[in-house]
């Protein structure tokens, strides 16, 4: 084979196996999306370690004071306040309670948002605050991306509501390296960790449990195996130079 085909040849094994197909890279390619079963209704449930702020409102303002008590810094010098006040947070301890005003130990650990708004209006109405209108957001929502993407990290979440899809996009998309055919979402549920497997390739996504991702969910992408190999062969390059030129240094001894 002469020179100029040898390296036609190359230039053309080189470009086909550098090539990634689109199958192997496009989002939502295949699978008709059952509209029966996908869900827009996200719901928040509580766990241990969430940071709530409760805010608790009537015309009686009086009446709901003592439920929105505010948190302050004291200067240990002056006993003199430091900064502005804030709304005191409460904090869901491993027993799934929260010690709040007047009221004391509340268990709400694997309520929903409804449930524990429920609950705080039947303990409120009508010995403490009549027709109380209450708002509870988390202050410490937060998801994890890691893996094969462009900016893994852990996000903040003020709104509650982020898709696998949302999450993705906020850590940059995956490299091109990332497996999409097989992403994993670590959940805790009762103080187990659970994890679920997802094509992001496929409709089907769509109405998995875990395209609402909860506080606290890890998203994990994969390698794939040619970015794998390809570290191996980078980590080992040095080792098979060292190898060769040895090897070579013989040869070369043994046919003089």
């Amino acid at each position: 084979m002469s020179l100029k085909k040898s390296i036609l040849f190359l230039a053309v094994l080189v470009s086909l196996t550098s090539c990634v197909s689109n199958k192997k890279i496009a989002y939502f390619q295949y699978d008709e999306i059952d509209q029966a079963k996908v869900s827009n209704n996200y719901k928040t449930i509580f766990k241990p370690d969430d940071l709530l702020q409760i805010t608790i409102s009537s015309e009686d303002l009086k009446a709901v004071k003592p439920f929105n008590l505010p948190a302050v810094t004291f200067n240990t010098t002056t006993d003199a306040v430091v900064g502005q006040p804030r709304q005191q947070s409460y904090l869901i301890d491993s027993k799934g309670e929260i010690d709040f005003p007047i009221l004391g130990k509340l268990k709400i650990g694997g309520l929903t948002r409804e449930e524990t708004i429920h609950l705080l209006k039947s303990k409120l109405d009508p010995d403490y605050v009549k027709d109380p209108n209450i708002n509870i957001r988390i202050s410490n929502f937060k998801i994890s991306v890691m893996g094969d993407v462009k900016k893994p990290g852990t996000y903040n979440i003020p709104n509650e509501r982020v898709s696998i899809i949302d999450a993705i996009a906020l850590a940059g998309d995956l490299n091109i390296s990332g497996r999409r055919d097989n992403v994993m979402i670590q959940r805790e549920i009762d103080n187990k960790k659970i994890q679920y497997r997802v094509d992001l390739r496929s409709n089907k996504l769509n109405t998995s449990p875990v395209f609402y991702l909860q506080q606290n969910d890890i998203v994990y992408v994969e390698h794939n195996n040619a970015a794998i190999q390809s570290a191996s062969y980078n980590q080992n390059t040095g080792l098979f130079i060292s190898i060769g030129s040895v090897l070579i240094s013989l040869i070369a001894v043994l046919t003089r």
